[in-house]
């Protein structure tokens, strides 16, 4: 199944947290801070939302970083994924 995102919104594909801090010390799965980089893998057409021209700026296969409690996680066919507003997308990672 593939997912269309509708008007300004994204799906996001989590990228993986880090299991080591930069001292080397090693996390548990329940101590690791959830990322908030992620990559697009569907962006909704924009157009006219909320009576406002919008004009997407991110492409399938960009890096974000996204809002901390932003958008709804789906789960798909065994993987998870976040939709969010492209205003909920604070940056792109080049």
């Amino acid at each position: 199944m593939k997912l269309s995102p509708l008007g300004d919104r994204v799906v996001l594909k989590q990228l993986e947290a880090e299991e080591k801090t930069k001292s080397g010390i090693v996390l548990p799965g329940n101590a690791q801070e959830k990322p908030q980089e992620a990559e697009v893998v569907a962006v909704g057409p924009g157009g006219v939302v909320d009576g406002k021209e919008v004009v997407m700026q991110v492409k399938e296969g960009d890096k974000v970083i996204y809002s901390k409690y932003a958008g709804t996680e789906v789960k798909l066919d065994g993987e998870e994924f976040i939709i969010v507003r492209q205003n909920d997308i604070l940056a792109k990672c080049e």
